[in-house]
């Protein structure tokens, strides 16, 4: 699963990675975050239509366009597995795909020394920013633009700390992902090229566990300090 995530380096840095061409998206700045928790408000890229690329903002827990009130259940993360079949997904997989801009999640482990909660933060080499293959969707009824991050089966390096993991695309596949055109029959194959296996991990405080303290964000460079283990 993918339950909080960070995107702490300059716009600059992001926007590398995608074609944005709107003004406002070119000179975007978005304050870093350390600790994104589902239902914040985040920045993701749809396609645009000129063939560029566009940023919009949603709520991190998707809310299909069907939906009648605020879903209970959780869906800040999409199985690949039921991805295409879900209700709740399946609309979105077929026609309304995103890219979400990070630099690291969060996964934990359970301490054998007191039985609490290890968080561990996951990025690429260098902390190089990447997109997670994501859905999204507006719902005219609440009006509320949502999105969710796809997960599948964790393979190494990640599957040392957990059995589950956050899709990263491969940056050749954005295009073909994002082109609402592209037949559904080829999506599974787009999602096989993901670079998860460039991952790297490392521990860092339980401070990160709580997603806000006295209803304030937990949010500052400090949660992402790696902690010497003994």
């Amino acid at each position: 699963m993918c339950g909080r995530y960070t995107r702490y380096l300059p716009w600059s840095e992001i926007h590398r990675l995608y074609r944005l061409t709107a003004p406002a998206d070119v000179g975007r700045n978005d304050a870093p975050r350390y600790n994104i928790a589902p239902t914040d408000e985040v920045p993701f890229i749809t396609a645009a239509d000129d063939g560029n690329h566009k940023v919009r903002a949603g709520r991190w827990w998707l809310v299909p366009f069907w939906a009648k009130e605020m879903p209970k259940a959780a869906m800040f993360n999409a199985r690949i597995e039921t991805v295409d079949t879900t209700s709740a997904f399946r609309d979105a997989f077929k026609s309304s795909r995103c890219l979400i801009p990070a630099d690291g999640y969060y996964e934990w482990t359970i301490s054998p020394a007191d039985g609490k909660r290890d968080p561990w933060h996951i990025c690429q080499p260098d902390h190089a920013p990447f997109s997670f293959a994501g859905l999204w969707a507006y719902n005219s009824n609440l009006d509320v633009t949502s999105c969710t991050i796809i997960t599948q089966p964790s393979a190494a390096p990640v599957n040392q700390v957990h059995d589950r993991q956050p899709l990263i695309l491969n940056p050749a596949y954005y295009d073909a992902w994002l082109d609402p055109r592209t037949p559904v029959s080829d999506l599974r194959d787009i999602l096989r090229h993901d670079i998860d296996g460039e991952l790297q991990f490392y521990r860092v405080g339980r401070d990160v566990n709580a997603a806000a303290i006295n209803k304030q964000p937990n949010d500052h460079s400090g949660l992402i300090k790696p902690i010497v283990l003994l």
